[in-house]
């Protein structure tokens, strides 16, 4: 279908075709990468005081209580320069204790909601503070080298880190190194995950070198637990069946911005584009339609499936989609695995994006 006409029944102003996500090929540099790790934009606004604790949940409230006294606790050296100064210093002071903290709870109890206040909160200039996911976190890594990180992060005054989670021991190994070298430098540590810090990597490798880094890098946060029910479910209406085809096609080319994809071939062109590289993939995009979604085949295209959905969430990118529903994504096998947290996490996500979707369907 050429871009220059209009889908049957169209208005005759709605004569542009959807963008294409199979036809993106982004290229990132890495200064973007160290630029892009603030909150993301759906994180803009959020602060301590516009998180509302579920009153049947101590542990939300106490939650918010701890962050804002860690918070309040970290407008020191680094906010001033000193700790730039302090990483060339033969000798620099490491703190006594743990120099972070990691929110553990289930998917949708706000623990990225209150790290990024946690991060807003921080008296320091945003160049002091870094926010990214353990997945932007260690592609920053591969795009700058370890060292180079180390330099790049090491005068910060806080490092944020969302979606904690290790899944392989090279991974596991070099975030230990990094964690340590920035702890070394006074670099304080904020973390999310939806398992405890001494229990990351249960179910995936036994191997006893890998479980000393874990313990290792337990060491430099205090845990903070918060319970709570899912609240991208909580009081709201289940998430809309799918709709058909034609539905979906109306509506990609209806919708300013909107990219209409065959969600196999979306599958296939994510697996030649880098992760780190799927934020670039969604720019300026307003809304995501995808035609004949099925069961995702295997666990690879399922990971990289996930960290999309993350990109797509963070920017509030609403997902309208004919096939199969989000809940049948991912088989049983996955879902009982060693990723099943991650797969969750997707589907929680992709079905609250679906909901933002609902309008853009025609009545």
């Amino acid at each position: 279908m050429s871009s220059s006409t209009a889908f049957p029944g169209q208005s005759p102003l709605a004569e542009t075709a959807p963008l294409s996500l199979c036809a993106r090929e982004p290229h990132v540099p890495a200064d973007r990468l160290v630029a892009e790790m603030v909150p993301p934009p759906r994180f803009d606004s959020v602060r301590f005081d516009t998180y509302v604790p579920d009153p049947n949940q101590p542990s939300q409230s106490e939650a918010v209580t701890v962050l804002a006294g860690f918070a309040a606790g970290l407008g020191g050296a680094h906010a001033t320069g000193a700790g730039r100064r302090r990483w060339f210093s033969k000798k620099p002071a490491a703190p006594a204790g743990p120099r972070g903290v990691y929110l553990d709870g289930g998917y949708g109890v706000g623990k990225t909601h209150l790290l990024a206040s946690l991060w807003h909160a921080t008296p320091a200039e945003p160049s002091l503070k870094a926010f990214g996911t353990f997945v932007e976190l260690t592609n920053l890594v591969g795009a700058l080298g370890f060292q180079q990180t180390v330099r790049t992060l090491g005068g910060h005054r806080l490092l944020c880190i969302d979606e904690f989670e290790l899944d392989d021991p090279g991974d596991t190994v070099l975030v230990s190194s990094l964690l340590s070298r920035l702890v070394e430098a006074g670099v304080a540590l904020a973390a999310t995950s939806n398992t405890l810090p001494g229990k990351l990597g249960e179910g995936r490798f036994a191997a006893a070198d890998f479980l000393r880094e874990i313990q290792g890098l337990s060491a430099h946060f205090r845990p903070l637990r918060i319970d709570g029910e899912d609240y991208r479910h909580r009081g709201l209406p289940e998430a809309p069946p799918p709709y058909d085809d034609e539905q979906v096609t109306r509506a990609a080319y209806a919708t300013p911005g909107a990219s209409l994809d065959d969600f196999p071939g979306l599958l296939d062109h994510l697996a030649r584009v880098h992760p780190s590289r799927y934020g670039a993939l969604t720019d300026d995009i307003g809304a995501v339609c995808l035609t004949g979604v099925t069961a995702v085949p295997d666990q690879s295209t399922a990971l990289r499936l996930v960290v999309l959905a993350d990109r797509l969430y963070d920017r509030e990118v609403p997902v309208l989609a004919s096939g199969l529903p989000f809940d049948q994504l991912f088989s049983d096998e996955m879902l009982n695995g060693g990723y099943r947290k991650k797969y969750f996490r997707a589907i929680s996500r992709l079905t609250a994006l679906a909901r933002d979707a609902k309008g853009l369907v025609a009545q």
